[in-house]
């Protein structure tokens, strides 16, 4: 079993306490926190595919296939590119995130 030890500020971890004297078992608190974290992930990664599904469909390219131009600098330093590159980065690690917590 897990013992963990946060290092947070009195009156949270009094916010917390309250928290969990309402769930009979700390696991089932604890796998609702996980199961809240995929939910906003999965929230996270659906608005970001339809973030880039705009820059997709206006430059007609799939946006795996313009990251990889754009990292190997065959692509110029627009504006929509810069946005388009950081909003796939972030997808990638939503998703990775997601994998791990799966």
């Amino acid at each position: 079993m897990l013992n963990l030890q946060l290092n947070i500020r009195p009156q949270t971890a009094k916010r917390i306490n309250k928290i969990l004297a309402s769930y009979d078992d700390p696991e089932s608190f604890a796998q609702n926190i996980i199961a809240f974290q995929i939910s906003e992930l999965k929230r996270g990664i659906l608005n970001l595919q339809l973030d880039l599904q705009q820059f997709e469909t206006q430059y007609q390219t799939p946006s795996e296939d313009f990251f990889q131009k754009f990292s190997q600098g065959e692509l110029d330093d627009s504006e929509d590119f810069i946005v388009w590159s950081g909003l796939y980065e972030l997808l990638l690690e939503n998703e990775a995130q997601l994998q791990e917590l799966s």
